[in-house]
This record gives structure tokens, C-alpha cells and sequence, in this order.
């Protein structure tokens, strides 16, 4: 693995970025704000910009999608893949499904089966309070968010954010045992901790890393003029995944990190 890029002039060279949503564009599941939407807006402006995150194409729609200006010729520089790149979509005037590579009914099941018998396996306790689906099906993929996937909807940003922040001070080193478990039961899937509650699932190959792939086939960029930016960028995390690919990456701490980074390529 190469070392993150640091030189802010070759930075600046490079003509796409790649970036994670939750923890790097947006806190997790919760919608982007003003100031970082106004950022990516004028980055637009000079570089083109692909946006990969575990979240299905409805989520997405909510953090960044209706927060942005409708209607702008810039989103035509604008890539969105959903759900770890099993899913493209770009604006053609309105946004338009490109690909979408959906689990079959044999899979899902298999899948959620294989979750049920890790949780049994290491004794996991699901929350006595849970907000919406635990294990939810993208169609594309399978996650496990150990609050339920509508926590942030329906507890807002702060509230929904510090439950799932707290759940991983104390869990995280579970859900990754639990991570390792699903993979060696599911070896023909990709098995990936996303977010800081999630584990998500897809077919074999997909992650990140094919995203990155997916990007420079349609847009017609060769990776070697993008540049990966990830808050998960370490073994297991659902980032590390891209760098298999000799991307370039900057890892960030959180949005307010990758605020600064944006500044930087657009001063």
C-alpha cells in the first residue's frame, strides 16, 4: 500500500476525486451541510467529482441529492455510487441508473441466514431500542446496522449520530469478529464494516476497489488522475478496499477535515 499523498500541488493535478460519504462527506447517514454542498458545487467547477458509499440510492438522494442546486449543468460532473458501487447513476437532467447488480432471492437468504447464525455464534444482544430495519435489503446489497437503519431519521443528526458513535466505542471490536465470521461463512460475498455501525454485503468483487475500476471504464479517467478520499482507509474498513487499485488517497478524520482538503483544490 502506498503512502497517503501529501503534496497539495499534486493534489491539485488531479482531474477526478473519489470520495466516501458517511464520516467524510457527511456525519454518518445524516444529510450534508451548506457549507460542504456550497464546496463541492465549486470543486465541480474544476474537477469532476465520483461519490461512493454503502447507502442504497434513496439514502443518497437525502444527503446529497436534495441538498444540491437542481437543475445545474455542473452535476453533469457528478457520479454517484450507491451501495459500494453496485449501483451507478448520473445526470443526464435528471439522474439516470446506468448499472445495478442486484442479489437474487437464493442470496439474500442465504445472507441473512448467515447473520442470524453469527449473532447466535458470538452472543451478540441485539439493542433493547432499535429505529427501523437492523438487517435491511438494498436489493444490491445486505447491511446489519446495529441501531436500525432509520436511527438518524428518526432521532435527527445529533441524537442519531452520538447512539451510533457510542455503539461503536463499546462494539466495534465485536462487529469486526462478526465481520470476519460472515466472510469465512460467505466466501463467495464481500463481506465489509461500513459506517460505524454497519457491516454490509455484496457479491464477490464488489467494493470499492471495483468502483474506482467502474469509474475510470465510464468516465473515461484513468486511475492515475484520481484521487481516493476516506475517513475507513484501514484493514477492514469498507475505504481500504480502493487502494488495492494504486490510487492515490488522502485519509481524512471526518467532514470537517475534508472541508479543508476541498478548500485546498479549489484555492
Amino acid at each position: 500500500m502506498k503512502p497517503a499523498l501529501t503534496d497539495i500541488e499534486k493534489l491539485r493535478q488531479k482531474k477526478l476525486i473519489v470520495f466516501d460519504i458517511d464520516g467524510t462527506l457527511t456525519p454518518s447517514k445524516a444529510p450534508a451541510d451548506k457549507e460542504m454542498i456550497g464546496l463541492l458545487v465549486n470543486l465541480l467547477d474544476k474537477k469532476l467529482v465520483a461519490i461512493i458509499g454503502g447507502g442504497k440510492y434513496a439514502l443518497f438522494k437525502e444527503q446529497l441529492i436534495d441538498q444540491l442546486p437542481s437543475q445545474d449543468k455542473r452535476l453533469e460532473r457528478l457520479f454517484l455510487f450507491p451501495t459500494c458501487s453496485t449501483a451507478f447513476y448520473r445526470y443526464e437532467g435528471k439522474w439516470n441508473e446506468v448499472y445495478s447488480l442486484k442479489l437474487s432471492e437464493e442470496m439474500k437468504e442465504k445472507i441473512k441466514k448467515a447473520f442470524e447464525d453469527t449473532f447466535q455464534q458470538v452472543g451478540y444482544k441485539h439493542p433493547e431500542k432499535t429505529y427501523g430495519p437492523v438487517i435491511e435489503d438494498r436489493d444490491t446489497q445486505i447491511t446489519f446496522s446495529a441501531i436500525g437503519q432509520e436511527v438518524v431519521a428518526e432521532l435527527g443528526d445529533k441524537e442519531g449520530v452520538r447512539l451510533k458513535e457510542e455503539w461503536y466505542a463499546k462494539n466495534d471490536d465485536l462487529r469486526q469478529k462478526m465481520r470476519e465470521i460472515l466472510q469465512e461463512k460467505l466466501p463467495e460475498f464481500e463481506v465489509r464494516a461500513g459506517g460505524l455501525t454497519s457491516i454490509d454485503i455484496t457479491q464477490k468483487g464488489i467494493d470499492k476497489a471495483y468502483g474506482v475500476r467502474q469509474i475510470a471504464k465510464h468516465i473515461k479517467v484513468s486511475i492515475d488522475d484520481m484521487l481516493f478520499v476516506g475517513d475507513a482507509i484501514f484493514p477492514g474498513g469498507n475505504d481500504y478496499a480502493a487502494l488495492e487499485t494504486g490510487i492515490d488517497y488522502v485519509k481524512v478524520k471526518d467532514p470537517e477535515e475534508t472541508k479543508e482538503l476541498i478548500r485546498s483544490l479549489i484555492s
